[in-house]
């Protein structure tokens, strides 16, 4: 079935010329290599190119001469020309190449294959309704235009599929759209991690066991191919996989039947196979720890999904769409600044999308309903050296902070709390009580704020950054009060 959707999809070859003997040589050449093809005059033609004009035509002798006026007239058409006296026309870029005679079998499958190349990368926009509705399969990147291509190629097909590729990078989620796109898709999708499952569990696990076919087998139960029987079975990190387990799947891809643990009936087995590893399997074999025949039954048709470092362009839509699933879980949201955007696409992501999911779940956790920016990243994420805003505050917001510092207490503190009394007896010490008449306190706390600040700057040698982190205070800050207090040092 999957042979005669290719074969449809693949447009028709027709022949224009009106040397008849050298259109029926073109094609009888075009049935010896099993081309789809058809004769027609160009009035023919120009009228079934109206209806489906996506087309290849092998074009020579025409009325008129009109081959410049056909070319331009149909860009989706993929043009071959017949005889030299056409050469000048491979001056458009749907002109794919040149034919003469003798017409030779390899020169011509050539061009046949580089017209269906034209069709196959050539940019055109698909009705919505026509469009093949990925799940999950988030980003424009090339790298997941390669992907999403690669899974509609293999979907109609029952070809068992390998996935490769780090963790963390979705393997589950291409296996799963290779199963909704497939014709199993009616069928159950059933993953196993083989990693996950111990070795004396596994055949169990994925072949199923009869009553009493071991110590604590009480009833008989099916296994994932059972329960995967007419859809798709994922076998995720096939790498961790025993050896004496890999034997006895590969015999089951080999006959396509099974018994189920302690049992004798054989059962078909009507599965689809999709594996999935982030390992070098390839290096296994060379190792010993996986079996060279196993590998080429699984990897019949390979997809490699792609690292996060190598579509960061990505970044930005997959934010959006795991912030929707997270905020529905938390019931709060997260936005992030073009900065912080930035800054993260120069992040290696050794943890891939798995690893971007964390961050992202932190973040809702930590500033919920507010905007990140790169001085809200945990500091490994921070790649961009920007300054970030830093607030400065009206003079009475900072006297009231001074005094609440001057005069707060930890009760939970003995230690700190009795350094406090004791400076305050030492200010009462020297004199320093509150005046009977009254003070002012604002010009009071400022003669302290530029005492303090002038004996700092001096132990620093006027070093602002080290004075300023002294005072714990930031060094903008700091610039400002010297400025208002003229406490530059003197020439």
């Amino acid at each position: 079935m999957s042979n005669n959707l290719i074969k449809s999809n693949s447009p028709i070859i027709y022949i224009v010329d009106e040397q008849s003997g050298r259109a029926e040589r073109l094609s009888t050449v075009l049935s010896f290599i099993s081309e789809p093809h058809q004769s027609c005059d160009l009035e023919t033609l120009v009228s079934k190119l109206n209806r489906e004009p996506i087309a290849v035509v092998l074009l020579g002798a025409i009325p008129e001469q009109q081959h410049a006026d056909i070319i331009q007239r149909y860009p989706t058409v993929a043009f071959l020309l017949l005889g030299e006296q056409l050469k000048a026309h491979l001056q458009y870029p749907n002109v794919v190449g040149l034919l003469t005679e003798p017409f030779a079998y390899a020169s011509l499958t050539q061009l046949l294959r580089d017209c269906q190349q034209y069709h196959r990368l050539m940019p055109r926009q698909q009705p919505q309704d026509n469009k093949v509705q990925f799940d999950g399969m988030v980003g424009n990147s090339e790298p997941m235009q390669q992907v999403r291509f690669l899974i509609q190629q293999v979907a109609a097909t029952d070809a068992n599929v390998l996935i490769l590729g780090d963790s963390g990078t979705g393997k589950e989620v291409v296996a799963r759209n290779i199963h909704l796109l497939s014709q199993r898709n009616c069928g159950p999708f059933v993953p196993i991690n083989c990693g996950a499952i111990p070795a004396e569990l596994l055949e169990s696990e994925l072949f199923g066991h009869e009553k009493g076919a071991f110590t604590g087998a009480i009833s008989t139960r099916k296994g994932r191919f059972e329960l995967a029987q007419g859809g798709t079975l994922f076998l995720d990190e096939i790498g961790d996989m025993p050896q004496p387990m890999q034997v006895k799947l590969l015999r089951v891809l080999q006959e396509r039947t099974y018994e189920r643990v302690g049992g004798t009936q054989m059962i078909k087995a009507d599965v689809r196979i999709v594996a999935a590893t982030h390992r070098n399997l390839e290096q296994m074999i060379l190792d010993g720890g996986f079996l060279e025949d196993l590998y080429y039954r699984l990897n019949v048709f390979p997809i490699e999904t792609p690292s996060l470092q190598q579509r960061p362009d990505d970044l930005a839509v997959l934010i959006q769409a795991l912030l929707q699933r997270i905020s529905q879980r938390n019931n709060a949201n997260v936005k992030f600044t073009d900065r912080a955007i930035e800054s993260l696409k120069l992040h290696p992501w050794p943890g891939n999308v798995r690893e971007l999911a964390n961050l992202l779940e932190r973040m809702v956790i930590m500033y919920p309903e507010q905007v990140v920016d790169i001085a809200e990243l945990p500091l490994k994420y921070r790649h961009l050296d920007v300054e970030s805003y830093q607030p400065e505050y009206p003079e009475s917001l900072q006297e009231r902070d001074l005094l609440n510092e001057l005069f707060q207490t930890d009760e939970e503190d003995d230690e700190t709390e009795q350094e406090q009394q004791n400076s305050f007896v030492g200010f009462a010490d020297n004199g320093n009580q509150l005046p009977e008449t009254g003070l002012d306190l604002k010009e009071h706390l400022a003669e302290l704020e530029i005492h303090f600040i002038a004996q700092a700057l001096q132990r620093h040698e006027y070093v602002v950054a080290r004075a300023a982190e002294f005072l714990r205070l930031r060094r903008t800050t700091l610039v400002e009060k010297m400025r208002k207090y003229n406490l530059n040092k003197e020439e």
